[in-house]
This record gives structure tokens, C-alpha cells and sequence, in this order.
């Protein structure tokens, strides 16, 4: 498949809104989630990915953007879910840390930016048999419309 990019260039990734924060919305399955903007590099189609051997589950492997390589995960086996066929939605959202280090995360589909605002935004439950994923990091809340915002240093940096 062909590295198609998805326009990010009319967000500025670097800006937090006074009211609230700019959050990408994607679906695993029938569960919406959120990444913060300020995250995002670029949205690629999902592409052949190199296997790495001797790799967590999680890893797929690497792929090559313009010259640099980026390992790839799937979100779907970092949350134990079943894998399923990629598809012409699928999607590779390239996430960029402070410190340049790139990572890709294969999503079922790409929905839209939405400046979420802060009265929207709840921590997490406290109680362990309710939040037992670590990889979330607030609950929003939009018109009894539940999304969770993944906080991206974890799910990419914790084993």
C-alpha cells in the first residue's frame, strides 16, 4: 500500500487552547480514543512493516519515514485485544516526544481534532477494578459520549 498522509498542517501541535486541549479522536473497535495533538508527528496509511526479531508482543516491527526508521506498535495488543485485517482505514499515527524519538501506533481509524475543553475532561477512577488500564490517562466526557485519552509516555514507554 501506497504511504498515504493524512493533513495535519492546519493544527498547530505545539498550541493548548485557554479552555481546554486539541485531541485526536481514533476507534479500536467500538471504543473511541484520544491522543493530545501536541503528541502527533503525522497520520500515514498503514504500510509493510520490517519484523524485528525477539521484540515485545506488542511491537510489529519498524518502518522507514523519509529516511528515519520508527518502530510501530498495535494499540489492539497492547490492550490484549484481537488483532483483525487491516484495511483502507487503517491507519499509522506517528507520535513525536521531546525528544525527537518517534514511535508509530496502528489504529483501526482516524476520526477528527476537537479542542476538548477542560470541563469535559475527569480523572480516571481511583478504584483498581475499574481502572486497571494504565495507559489511560482522563476520561472525556462529550454529550454522554465517553473517550479516553491515552497518556502516549506510558503506552510507549512502560514494559
Amino acid at each position: 500500500m501506497t504511504n498515504e498522509t493524512y493533513a495535519l498542517d492546519t493544527i498547530d501541535n505545539s498550541k493548548h487552547h485557554s479552555d481546554g486541549i486539541e485531541v485526536l479522536f481514533f476507534t479500536l473497535g467500538d471504543t473511541i480514543y484520544g491522543i493530545e495533538i501536541k503528541y502527533i508527528n503525522e497520520i500515514i496509511g498503514i504500510e509493510d512493516i520490517t519484523v524485528v526479531p525477539k521484540i515485545p508482543p506488542h511491537v510489529k516491527g519498524v518502518i522507514n519515514i523519509r529516511g528515519k526508521v520508527v518502530p510501530v506498535i498495535s494499540i489492539r495488543r497492547r490492550f490484549y485485544m484481537e488483532e483483525i485485517p487491516y484495511d483502507d482505514r487503517t491507519c499509522i499515527i506517528v507520535i513525536e516526544f521531546n525528544d525527537g524519538n518517534q514511535v508509530g501506533i496502528i489504529v483501526d481509524r482516524v476520526q477528527e481534532v476537537v479542542v476538548v475543553k477542560k470541563e469535559y475532561i475527569s480523572r480516571t477512577p481511583d478504584y483498581k477494578n475499574v481502572n486497571t488500564n494504565r495507559y489511560i490517562k482522563n476520561i472525556i466526557e462529550i454529550n454522554e459520549d465517553i473517550k479516553l485519552l491515552l497518556d502516549c509516555d506510558k503506552l510507549i514507554l512502560d514494559d
